[in-house]
């Protein structure tokens, strides 16, 4: 049977591309649309993938599970016309069993949500699946990273978080480092080439750091989309 963790990665219209033994777990920068100027949102996206961006992370917030209100599928299935880009969707929002059907019929690649808002984890994992989409889970920086274990072997990435959700242009959580360490920790016991994503407060001067500790997947907002979003892309890949 194939791993299906360990043998692909996403590429854009449900296509696999199969990667090599030496270079299963690829290093990919996922910028957060949160920070954008949404304005020019399809020019920034264009200007983000042009220099080297394979995932475009998309904040959906409900203002009950987190505080804040962000966008939601009007906003995502505009966006979809413009790019091909894979669409990364976080659902920071309660019930997320009721809406990820929506989501994958609008234009998401992957859809992650959080372990806290989730009925039945093991279910929803199932779910994101038949719909054809990747399955991530999040989890908040408090949350004990055990509790991620047995869930592990179904997902396609685990999101940790680096700050609390819900705002964006946080301090990175100096703790999160070794929370990164110990969830590849577990993943390599069990022989998962899971993608690890980290989310908050992530820039230039320590994405080296969590790289180091098992991320591979990096989401970063203010750090791209202020200033030169090409310059500040390029920067960013080029610590990969």
């Amino acid at each position: 049977m194939i791993n299906r963790q360990a043998l692909y990665h996403m590429t854009r219209k449900g296509k696999v591309k199969y990667m090599s033994e030496n270079n299963m777990r690829k290093n990919i920068l996922s910028p957060s649309i949160l920070a954008a100027d949404f304005s020019g949102l399809g020019e920034q996206i264009t200007e983000a993938a042009r220099a080297g961006a394979e995932y475009l992370h998309i904040d959906v917030m409900d203002g009950v599970f987190v505080p804040s209100i962000s966008f939601g599928m009007p906003v995502i299935e505009s966006i979809r016309k413009i790019t091909n880009i894979i669409f990364d969707v976080h659902l920071m929002i309660v019930a997320p069993e009721r809406y990820v059907k929506e989501f994958a019929r609008i234009g998401a690649d992957s859809i992650t949500f959080h372990l806290e808002a989730a009925e039945d984890a093991d279910a929803l994992i199932d779910q994101i699946h038949g719909l054809g989409c990747k399955a991530g889970m999040s989890i908040k920086p408090q949350t004990p990273v055990e509790t991620v274990r047995k869930y592990l072997s179904k997902l396609d990435m685990l999101l940790v978080m680096t700050v609390e959700p819900g705002f964006g242009g946080q301090k990175y959580i100096p703790e999160s480092t070794e929370r990164i360490r110990q969830i590849r920790q577990m993943a390599d016991e069990q022989g998962l080439n899971l993608d690890i994503q980290v989310d908050g407060g992530i820039t230039q001067d320590n994405v080296k750091m969590v790289m180091d500790a098992g991320a591979n997947v990096i989401v970063a907002g203010s750090s791209v989309f202020k200033g030169n979003i090409e310059e500040n892309v390029k920067k960013l890949m080029a610590q990969f």
